[in-house]
């Protein structure tokens, strides 16, 4: 999730303008245009971190509905008899602007839009439509 955050906070901040050639954004890879998220009650783990990161930083809105909050990683240590592995929670998450609040609450987007099962089964992602309308305003 880290990387996937890191790339998308990139900004352009050049072009390199080659003799000849298309022009190229410096850093080459930072996004053209604008970000928008789309998260609901499945995006967990990371997929809180990054929808909350992405609040954080500014990078651009949440769109869809609060994530599950479920950010408190997990380690097996223990094996019983049987072969079963035991985990226990080992490693907790706070972050800028939300403290340790994200576990057990989620991240709640800047715009709700709920993907109801009517939508579900016509084919249509009303999250992503509007996602997508935003980017284009």
């Amino acid at each position: 999730s880290q990387l996937v955050v890191e790339k998308l906070a990139r900004r352009i901040v050049g072009w390199d303008l080659p003799r000849g050639m298309r022009a190229e954004s410096y850093p080459r890879d930072a996004p053209r245009g604008p970000v928008v998220a789309v998260a609901n009650e499945f995006s967990g783990s990371d997929g809180d971190i990054v929808n909350a990161a992405i609040r954080a930083l500014g990078i651009g809105p949440v769109v869809g509905t609060r994530t599950w909050g479920g950010v408190i990683g997990i380690d097996s240590r223990y094996r019983l008899v049987d072969g079963t592995l035991v985990t226990q929670p080992k490693y907790a998450f706070w972050l800028e602007g939300y403290g340790w609040g994200v576990e057990n609450h989620g991240v709640d987007p800047d715009v709700e839009v709920v993907q109801r099962p009517q939508d579900h089964a016509a084919g249509r992602d009303v999250q992503l439509d509007e996602a997508v309308r935003i980017a284009l305003e």
